[in-house]
């Protein structure tokens, strides 16, 4: 196979994700011909609707799967938190990109770090998972729904005088260049991660054998059984974008350390775990289970569409 075309959204981060795996993919295969497909997808043109409240599963990844079910993409490229847990049936993640930094970060106006945010101070999110650990740690500033891609939340935040700062992946940010305008690195045990939160995902139609023979050349093992672990809490908790979960994995050797954590969305209970093992889909799951076992169950919505984002 000479020639692979990657689908894609056509945001500046997307784009600069798909160019870096593009690369990686021509430095492994010297030859190959790698060509963008550039798609928007529904969550890209819904920018008016709270994210929690979009409707169905994959808003950022079904028009792009539709390439890859009729043949017109060979392969997508993705965050990692923007895929379901569960897949749709015929598709499958072929490589786990090597992770960058998995915090969040705040990009705050005059220089400010959320300690020095005024009482009342208006913060910019789209996540809620962002928004509950925030007033867990301040629970006297207001997070507002900020939605669109990173160069429109960063415009928001300018042009909005009472908008004090915006909460960004630390991984999107360094991406576009943009590290100067981080003024606070939240830690993760202030403000736990999404799951899979740094790690660009490639997907793949099963049964392309050609197509995820290719883009395993540029998996990492390492950021693949961390990604694994915190997918499969997640899923074990049928968590998503109405759910504020978290969860970040550490591999030192065959050994896996996940840390999660399941907040009420007012951030007034949090129930964090940890558990430590081989087998990263285990590991998981059995931290899903000790977080249920403590309480987690009262804090997760009943009933709720939890679309794996």
């Amino acid at each position: 196979m000479k020639r692979l075309v990657i689908g894609t959204r056509k945001s500046e981060l997307a784009l600069w994700q798909a160019k870096w795996v593009r690369e990686r993919l021509i430095e492994a295969h010297p030859g190959l011909e790698v060509e963008l497909a550039e798609t928007d997808t529904a969550g890209d043109r819904d920018l008016a609707t709270p994210l929690p409240l979009v409707d169905g599963k994959g808003v950022f990844t079904a028009e792009i799967e539709e390439g890859l079910r009729d043949g017109t993409i060979d392969l997508a490229v993705h965050s990692l938190k923007d895929l379901p847990t569960e897949l749709p049936e015929g598709f499958e993640i072929g490589a786990y990109c090597i992770r960058h930094d998995p915090r969040d970060a705040f990009l705050g106006k005059d220089g400010m770090t959320l300690a020095d945010l005024p009482e009342g101070a208006r913060i910019g999110t789209s996540s809620l998972r962002r928004a509950a650990q925030v007033h867990r740690v301040r629970p006297d500033v207001e997070c507002v729904s900020i939605r669109g891609n990173l160069a429109t939340r960063w415009r928001k935040l300018q042009e909005d005088e009472g908008m004090a700062g915006i909460i960004l992946a630390v991984a999107g940010v360094a991406r576009l260049g943009w590290r100067d305008r981080i003024t606070e690195y939240l830690a993760p045990d202030m403000v736990m991660p999404a799951a899979g939160q740094g790690v660009i995902a490639v997907e793949v139609a099963a049964g392309r054998d050609d197509a995820a023979a290719l883009v395993r050349a540029v998996n990492h093992a390492e950021s693949e059984r961390a990604a694994r672990a915190e997918r499969s809490f997640l899923a074990a908790l049928e968590g998503g974008c109405q759910t504020p979960i978290g969860a970040l994995a550490v591999c030192t050797g065959d050994v896996v350390r996940l840390s999660g954590m399941v907040c009420s969305l007012d951030g007034s209970h949090m129930v964090r775990v940890e558990r430590t093992g081989t087998q990263p889909e285990r590991v998981g799951r059995e931290a899903a289970e000790d977080a249920l076992a403590r309480g987690a169950a009262d804090i997760l919505p009943a009933g709720a569409d939890r679309a794996g984002v």
